[in-house]
């Protein structure tokens, strides 16, 4: 008998889970949260893990939950739309300045990025005080169906839309300039729809919730409140949902261009920019067909890998980053990791992990090395290198990148 790729667990009442998990450590909850997710009566074959998986809410990051007939707004999560973008240039690491600090202070002058709650006049410093010219232009592509969404939800008006496009964020989201297996320049990025895309995952989370209660349903887990297709807030989440994927999408791109404009100030030798790039989601909801039938799939944390489709894995702050080409394997729903993923929360990290560590962890990379970094420092991540070992059959590695600078919001 051959042996599966993937590791086989039933669960009562529910759905099968299959997860690509070998090697790799699953936490006990994530286990729990991913049997309560299978036990949805609208799921559809099974729910598939990938190696990075860890507790969210609703749903575990790095499950692709495969659903007919409703969609779950907390498995989509609040960062609607979060993904990767990663650009190779045409120069080579001999073409970068020994010292990088010029280029990650250009980089960080050219994208918003952190947060600030501002009184007292200062405004938000991951907003654009007074948007550019191109910044405008590009929401323009979006402000029609904006329009539509904020007419039925007045609600989602007053949300940081325009003076969001084209920003980093906080946490895990990040710019990178790395070094591929050739010494190739890339530049690459990791961020979502910002406070729209929160503020619209947000309210129809709870919209969902309130839905249940008013129809006196129980569920195993308040998060995993749905809509049923078929009425008017499944219609209106879905047209709102696919119009943050758009924002997320057109964000990343706006980013880029930005990056790669600061770059050109500091390096004198002319260079192209976009010698093969990648623009992919990794929390998201859309209609795919699987196993011959039409269905809604929510990848929470994990990448389309259909054959052929080119998709990003990044690593930690101090490890490397994938480039790869999905497989299609028709278990995973066409899918894998969406990176490493946590193996300590934010809360633990900054415990365990003294400042020392992570200045060693990210020896060789221009970042910031102090206190407010440690929550995002490499050992509060699963080793990439297990991760990517686990889904094998799941994507082929194309190219192997290095960062050699960091910006974190």
């Amino acid at each position: 008998m051959t042996q599966t790729s993937f590791e086989y667990q039933h669960v009562d009442g529910g759905v099968p889970i299959k997860s690509w998990t070998r090697g790799v450590p699953v936490d006990d909850k994530a286990r729990e949260q991913l049997a309560r997710a299978a036990k949805m009566p609208f799921v559809f074959k099974h729910v598939a893990v990938m190696p990075d998986v860890h507790v969210g809410i609703g749903a575990t990051v790095g499950s692709v939950i495969p659903t007919k007939g409703a969609v779950i707004p907390a498995a989509v999560g609040v960062d609607i739309g979060c993904g990767m973008m990663a650009a190779r240039t045409s120069l080579m690491a001999h073409d970068l300045p020994d010292n990088l600090e010029g280029i990650r202070s250009a980089i960080e002058r050219a994208v918003p990025h952190g947060r600030t709650t501002g009184r007292g006049g200062r405004g938000d410093k991951g907003a654009w005080g007074d948007p550019q010219a191109h910044i405008v232009e590009a929401w323009s592509t979006l402000a029609a169906r904006f329009k539509r969404i904020t007419d039925k939800y007045p609600k989602l008006e007053k949300t940081n839309n325009l003076v969001h496009l084209g920003t980093l964020g906080t946490g895990n989201h990040f710019i990178e300039l790395c070094l591929d297996q050739e010494a190739r320049v890339w530049v690459m990025l990791h961020s979502g729809s910002r406070g729209v895309g929160n503020a619209i995952g947000t309210f129809f989370i709870e919209l969902a919730k309130q839905d249940m209660r008013k129809w006196h349903i129980n569920l195993p887990d308040e998060d995993l409140a749905y809509f049923p297709e078929g009425t008017d807030h499944f219609d209106d989440y879905v047209e709102a949902v696919g119009w943050a994927q758009d924002f997320a999408a057109l964000n990343r791109r706006v980013m880029m261009a930005n990056v790669i404009a600061a770059l050109r100030l500091q390096i004198a030798k002319p260079f192209e920019a976009e010698m093969e790039a990648v623009n992919c989601h990794h929390n998201y909801v859309q209609r795919e067909n699987h196993f011959g039938e039409n269905v809604l799939v929510t990848r929470k944390g994990a990448v389309r890998a259909a054959k052929g489709v080119m998709g990003i894995i990044p690593g930690s702050m101090g490890a490397k980053s994938f480039i790869v080409r999905g497989l299609g394997k028709a278990e995973s729903f066409d899918s894998c990791s969406h990176g490493a993923g946590r193996v300590m929360s934010r809360t633990e990290a900054k415990k365990l992990v003294s400042l020392d560590e992570h200045i060693a962890d990210t020896m060789g990379v221009e970042c910031r090395k102090d206190e407010g970094m440690i929550d995002e420092t490499p050992r509060a991540y699963k080793p990439i290198e297990a991760v990517m070992a686990a889904q094998a059959d799941l994507v082929e590695i194309v190219h192997t990148l290095k960062q050699v600078v960091c910006v974190k919001g």
